[in-house]
């Protein structure tokens, strides 16, 4: 019989009860054992989901109080020593709290683990530091207790751990070779196995992703020497890859001493013949044909004639799987009850996903006329979507046919606009900033909640909104904040909040996907061509404008991260999708600029997050992103400042591409990373003006002015003076008011005095 898993499943709760004691034990308003509590009755759910099912495993190990890879660190015992945990104990959770965020309920503040993107996700992971001599020890039981914990409830477990030469690439070393590590490490991986073996389990997920990017020969040959040191006592490795094809490196996995391999033919369905060809038949292939990543309903019947014909060959060693973990997905669709209905039918959240799973495996087993209903049902899904009248608008198609050369381009050069600017803006050396969202107070969340659901009115609804505002930009004011923002309070979301006010989109009410621990994002979901029927921002940055003196930023969110941030049609290329919001963005841009507007912020942080995983994609991304970008925002005149803002990412590989985006200033996340980002500008000389993030905002601690001053200097060294922006690391949304004004009245403190050193 073929067999049916998943990757993993969303540890966040249905209705994101891991977030809530989350953050509920932060602020000391539950103990430890209720949110432990919590934990246990979230995993118990998700198993109960996958067995219920029919899957015939359940996958242990997926979940996390905030993230796997930190998992990882703990289980192997990779804890830098600022963190002063007792080597000889077990870590503790509010130590894994302390890494993460840089403070725990019982330990004082520290600075947190640099935090970056999971390959080409909007996932966040904490990277794992390694020290020249570090050494490995098991230093944490939670995977071993799951384990039993799931026995215990009759269920037939596979474990999932991160392979070791995925987690050695995922972290950060300084001056020497990751790779010296490895001889140590997989003695402390082979102790893994061991106790796994010792829990009788027969077969073990080891995902090593990085087998879907370009290897050098010396990661390839590392692989080679590492698995055949793994003592397995019999378990079957399933050596699990995706995010993308195994181009070369399936010649390496060949040679490895595995029981199994997992392909995500969702992000790359080509490779699927190759392996198929080459993958012994007595060896297991798991195919992730449910795509984890998006939340389109799988072409059933199409699914099952691939599965059909791989059964012939593989037999009882045919996996059917999701293609990733559905850590990317929400929940379950059954909970959304305000989505169209047409636009419903099309669509599949991790649950539902499971139950293909399963439909696909029974057909498989058992022949297609056990499944005989439900490939009806699918084929009229299936159908409906791609003949809906919701899907095209003609003036969008025409727009598009119409864009010539000169759409892309701004008028003149940067040096050449920036002295219209100087002259219009007068900004002082230093000029300081936030990246656009202040506080989203419960009280700020009640009012669009009541609004939302007609217990206030329009025009008790602005009223309430202006009154954040006004309270937001007096605020800044106070700091000496040079240039202002107007908070946000009307946006639910970076991408939400555009996505309602655009054609083409919809939404979720419980649609939500964790981006980092108790952090959760409710992704769009575009089905069709995108416009703009009115303008978006431009009362709400008119209103704050007319309350100060002072520069107030127009605030806008890119065509790239809105298109990344979303769940995306499947129905044209995505650069065409791209293209449309672009279009749209760029109506608001030159509305906000004729209303008085003269700096005007498109953020992209998903502009490097997007990037395909191999360089040999890249330069066709970088081409329509960056046009994007600039379709965007080209349309104002030398005068109007444009700025973005991009979040952790390593930029060094695309500089090139960040400055032919064009935008006048660019904000960057770069604390967490003690300034790593910042050795990009060491050999290519940005031509615009910069603004790296002194302070890191996801994390509670607050910096002190001194250590500003440090930050700043050391980006001296690498920025001139003139071209330097000082802003926090990103938008401060997830902050609270107190930690909030300490932190910019220091960034403030800190630059004043740095502008008198320079003799301001």
């Amino acid at each position: 019989m073929a067999k049916t898993h998943i990757l993993g499943f969303p540890r966040i709760g249905a209705q994101r009860e891991l977030k809530k004691s989350l953050e509920n034990y932060w602020n000391h308003k539950i103990n430890q054992e209720e949110l432990l509590e919590c934990g246990r009755q979230i995993r118990q759910s998700n198993w109960k989901i996958q067995h219920d099912s029919g899957l015939d495993f359940v996958t242990v190990g997926d979940f996390s109080y905030y993230d796997h890879v930190l998992d990882t660190s703990a289980l192997l015992g990779v804890i830098p020593s600022k963190y002063k945990h007792d080597t000889t104990t077990a870590i503790n959770l509010n130590t894994i709290f302390s890494m993460a965020r840089g403070k725990s309920p019982d330990q004082e503040d520290v600075t947190a683990l640099a935090m970056t993107k999971w390959f080409n996700t909007n996932y966040h992971y904490m990277v794992p530091e390694f020290e020249q001599n570090q050494q490995f020890k098991l230093s944490s039981s939670k995977l071993f207790d799951e384990i039993q914990e799931a026995k215990s409830l009759g269920y037939n477990v596979k474990p999932v751990i991160i392979g070791p030469l995925t987690y050695l690439w995922l972290g950060r070393s300084d001056n020497f070779d990751k790779l010296s590590l490895l001889p140590q490490l997989i003695e402390t991986y082979n102790e893994i196995l061991a106790k796994l073996f010792q829990l009788d389990i027969t077969h073990v997920q080891i995902d090593e992703p990085i087998l879907t990017l370009e290897l050098s020969q010396k990661w390839q040959e590392a692989f080679g020497l590492a698995y055949k040191q793994l003592k397995t006592n019999g378990i079957k490795l399933i050596l699990t890859t995706y995010f993308g094809d195994l181009g070369d490196n399936l010649k390496l996995i060949k040679s490895l001493p595995v029981a199994g391999l997992h392909i995500d033919i969702c992000s790359n369905s080509k490779q699927l013949v190759t392996v198929a060809n080459e993958w012994s038949c007595n060896k297991i292939l798991s195919v992730g044909i449910i795509n984890g990543r998006n939340i389109w309903k799988n072409d059933l019947n199409k699914s099952f004639e691939i599965l059909k014909q791989l059964k012939t060959k593989f037999d009882e060693n045919l996996w059917v799987a999701s293609s990733t973990s559905l850590l990317h997905s929400p929940v379950d669709l059954t909970n959304e009850k305000s989505l169209n209905p047409e636009i419903k039918r099309w669509l599949s959240f991790a649950i539902q996903k499971i139950e293909e799973i399963s439909i696909l495996g029974r057909g498989v087993n058992y022949g297609i006329n056990l499944i005989k209903d439900e490939l009806e049902q699918n084929a009229q899904d299936i159908e409906s979507k791609s003949t809906s009248t919701l899907i095209h608008d003609s003036k969008v198609q025409n727009r598009i046919s119409t864009i010539d050369a000169a759409t892309d381009k701004r008028k003149n050069s940067f040096e050449q606009r920036i002295k219209s600017q100087d002259e219009k803006l007068n900004l002082p050396l230093f000029p300081t900033t936030t990246i656009g969202s202040f506080p989203q107070t419960s009280a700020i969340r009640k009012i669009r909640q009541e609004f939302k659901h007609g217990l206030l009115t329009k025009d008790a609804y602005i009223k309430s909104i202006q009154k954040e505002i006004k309270s937001t930009i007096s605020h800044q004011e106070k700091l000496g904040i040079d240039v202002l923002v107007h908070g946000e309070a009307e946006r639910n979301d970076m991408v939400e909040y555009f996505g309602e006010l655009l054609n083409g989109f919809a939404f979720t009410s419980n649609g939500w996907v964790q981006s980092y621990g108790s952090r959760c994002v409710k992704p769009p979901i575009i089905y069709g061509d995108v416009k703009r029927p009115k303008a978006m921002t431009v009362k709400w940055t008119l209103y704050a404008q007319s309350l100060t003196n002072k520069q107030v930023k127009g605030m806008l969110t890119g065509p790239i991260t809105i298109l990344s941030w979303s769940f995306v049609r499947d129905d044209q290329a995505i650069k065409d999708t791209a293209l449309q919001i672009a279009l749209a963005l760029r109506d608001e841009v030159c509305d906000l600029e004729n209303a008085g507007i003269n700096i005007i912020q498109i953020d992209e942080p998903a502009f490097r997050e997007a990037l395909p995983l191999k360089k040999n994609d890249w330069q066709e991304y970088l081409d329509w992103a960056v046009y994007a970008f600039r379709i965007a925002s080209s349309g104002v005149s030398d005068s109007t400042q444009i700025h973005t803002h991009m979040c952790y990412s390593s930029f060094n590989d695309v500089i090139q591409a960040i400055a032919d985006l064009d935008a006048d200033v660019i904000t960057i996340e770069t604390s967490r990373g003690n300034l790593e980002l910042l050795k990009a500008f060491e050999t290519f000389n940005y031509p615009n003006q910069i603004g790296p993030g002194v302070y890191d905002i996801h994390s509670p601690r607050i910096p002190s002015t001194e250590e500003i001053i440090n930050q700043v200097n050391k980006m001296l060294a690498y920025i001139p003076k003139e071209k330097l922006w000082i802003n926090p690391d990103c938008g401060l949304k997830t902050r609270g008011w107190p930690e909030v004004e300490q932190a910019l009245h220091n960034m403030q403190l800190a630059t004043n005095q740095l502008r008198e050193q320079h003799g301001i």
